[in-house]
């Protein structure tokens, strides 16, 4: 599967009242129609977020959607993340017809199943955090890809100077994270030219060349964090070079693996890319992200998690863990799971 995929900013819309269950519904139309979807489809994905949304006030207490625009194996898909700070739930209860912890019918969680290709769930202390991704109803059964992405703006920004892009090409899975200095508009066009780069090489190269490709798309602007990760799809090896504070981790049972970046400032000055390698069996979590997101999580903390998807490990980290003074990138997938 060939696979070009640039990642786009994560839409997040606050539910504390039923006013704002329509502009959730809006928002999600808005994210059909950005992946493609036809108007059933795009009723589909409206239907679960309306129901979504409906949850949140009604018994979550209120909480906020993300929503995004996923790459699916057989064209786009949408996500939909609702997170909470309620007293949680059991899905497998939720999902029956007529069963309600607040006095409605209880059709609304089956109604979002019938939906959903990928319905995760997750409650502790802190409150539910449920994904939801809807592909096309026409897509194989095999349509979801095992990664997860959220990338948010600071706080009052409206541009994003933290940047993404997935490539497959060949065998080969090419996972880039670059954080553009500072924020706001100028650190997002340096992270966008970044970007922008990656996609138009006709095939990716090795992680210590993509670097170097990025140090020229950047030249000229103020320049920013960037980290490769080359993965061999048919035997786990991995070759990860990185510039900057872009951090890298390999999640396995019994805990992480931390990769290394270099000092330096890409499309500005770094002394040289140096790529490491690393073997990462099937069923492993790579994780990357920019320093918008703490360093001090660990997955050990949430039991289960992990094997979890990762879309739902990710909008756990960032729940958490977001620093709320910078843009904030998080990539996650799954080893062997991405063909």
């Amino acid at each position: 599967m060939d696979l070009n995929f640039q990642g786009p900013l994560t839409r997040v819309v606050v539910v504390e009242e039923t006013t704002q269950v329509g502009q959730a519904r809006r928002e999600a139309l808005r994210v059909a129609a950005e992946a493609g979807f036809d108007e059933i489809d795009a009723g589909r994905v409206a239907l679960a977020a309306t129901e979504m949304a409906t949850n949140l006030w009604r018994h979550g207490g209120g909480g906020r959607m993300l929503l995004s625009v996923i790459a699916g194996s057989q064209g786009n898909g949408v996500e939909l993340c609702s997170i909470d700070q309620g007293p949680g739930f059991v899905l497998g209860q939720c999902l029956q017809d007529g069963y309600s912890t607040g006095g409605s019918q209880g059709l609304g969680m089956g109604a979002i199943a019938r939906q959903a290709r990928v319905m995760d769930l997750w409650c502790d202390a802190r409150g539910a955090v449920l994904v939801v991704r809807i592909h096309r109803e026409r897509a194989p059964r095999d349509a979801d890809l095992a990664y997860g992405a959220v990338r948010l703006p600071m706080k009052h920004e409206l541009a994003c100077g933290d940047a993404w892009h997935l490539r497959m090409h060949a065998q080969q899975l090419v996972l880039t994270v670059i954080d553009g200095l500072g924020h706001g508009a100028a650190a997002a066009e340096a992270s966008e030219a970044g970007v922008r780069a990656l996609a138009a090489q006709s095939s990716p190269g090795s992680a210590v060349e993509s670097i170097n490709d990025l140090h020229a798309a950047l030249s000229g602007s103020r320049g920013g964090a960037a980290a490769v990760a080359c993965l061999a799809l048919d035997s786990g090896a991995i070759e990860y070079a990185g510039v900057g504070n872009i951090a890298g981790s390999l999640l396995v049972e019994d805990g992480s693996r931390g990769m290394a970046s270099m000092p330096g400032i890409v499309g500005v000055q770094y002394r040289k890319a140096q790529a490491f390698g690393v073997h990462a069996a099937a069923g492993t979590l790579l994780v990357m992200h920019s320093d918008g997101l703490q360093a001090r999580w660990s997955l050990r903390d949430y039991p289960g998690l992990q094997h979890r998807h990762p879309a739902l490990v990710v909008a756990v980290l960032q729940r958490d863990f977001d620093r709320g003074r910078d843009d904030v990138c998080i990539v996650a997938l799954r080893v062997g799971a991405l063909k």
